[in-house]
């Protein structure tokens, strides 16, 4: 039944691989046509290239892997820690250039870690791969869109307003306060996908949890639950992961600049 509820909304033939090639191509010629990258090059178009192939291969094995791990709890937990080093790395690589970009591992894993673990002691998340994976992921899913949107934002900020910061310095602020004046504000903007997908549920979506509950079964008001706790769960995790990279920021831990002496130094040498 549930194979067939599944065909039902996608089947999985010959035209479903047609259809995702020319959409993958569709989108990547609309990025190389209207030039849209930061440097106004058709770079991005390759990026969304290898990301659709690249997503192919993953869930692939994935796929194939997955009803294996669900089984060994050892095999589980490797899983989790492979998805939290590729969503670090992806964030912080995201973010600067430079070797400062594995403080991005701190506001991708602070808060999922908790979370997860207080849901799994509460009774809520039981320690199996099909229920531990997929909440996981999308709780670390949200945590790497929240770091890159706030940590970009913040680094941005304090690119084009460095004037501000250094001014901030001559009136005797210190340099974590003179920076939060300008990046907290900032920062907060990566906080509106998540604000408005929870408002928007039901409304103008219906996320996969919902769309895969019902799928599999369950009663309507059940897969509302499930989807209701993701969301709530997926705020928190965002909140506290905006919060912990501007802090890194604001203590210049994670930056874009090359190590060296700060500005307030070089002004006393």
């Amino acid at each position: 039944m549930r194979d067939l509820a599944a065909q039902a909304l996608l089947p999985v033939d010959t035209a479903l691989a047609v259809a995702l090639l020319v959409l993958l191509l569709v989108a990547a010629a609309t990025a190389a046509v209207f030039r849209l990258a930061p440097d106004a090059s058709r770079g991005r178009a390759r990026e969304i290239l290898v990301a659709g192939v690249r997503a192919t291969a993953q869930l692939a094995v994935v796929s194939l892997a997955i009803g294996w791990v669900a089984h060994h709890t050892a095999a589980l937990f490797a899983f989790l820690l492979l998805m939290f080093a590729v969503a670090a790395r992806t964030a912080g690589r995201r973010i600067t250039p430079n070797g400062t970009w594995w403080w991005a591992a701190l506001p991708v894993a602070g808060p999922v870690v908790p979370v997860v673990a207080c849901l799994t002691l509460a009774g809520l998340l039981p320690v199996r791969g099909i229920a531990m994976i997929p909440v996981t992921g999308i709780l670390i899913g949200g945590a790497l869109t929240a770091t890159v949107l706030a940590g970009r934002r913040c680094l941005d900020e304090l690119r084009t307003r460095h004037g501000e910061f250094e001014a901030g310095l001559a009136l005797g602020l210190a340099e974590r306060d003179a920076r939060l004046e300008l990046i907290r504000p900032a920062a907060s903007d990566a906080l509106l996908p998540g604000l408005d997908q929870t408002r928007t549920v039901g409304l103008v979506t219906l996320p996969g949890a919902f769309v895969g509950m019902l799928l599999g079964g369950a009663s309507p008001v059940l897969a509302g639950a499930v989807q209701l706790f993701v969301l709530i769960a997926l705020m928190a995790v965002q909140a506290l992961a905006v919060a912990l990279t501007v802090e890194l920021v604001a203590r210049g831990r994670l930056h874009r600049a090359e190590p060296g002496p700060s500005p307030r130094v070089r002004g006393r040498a």
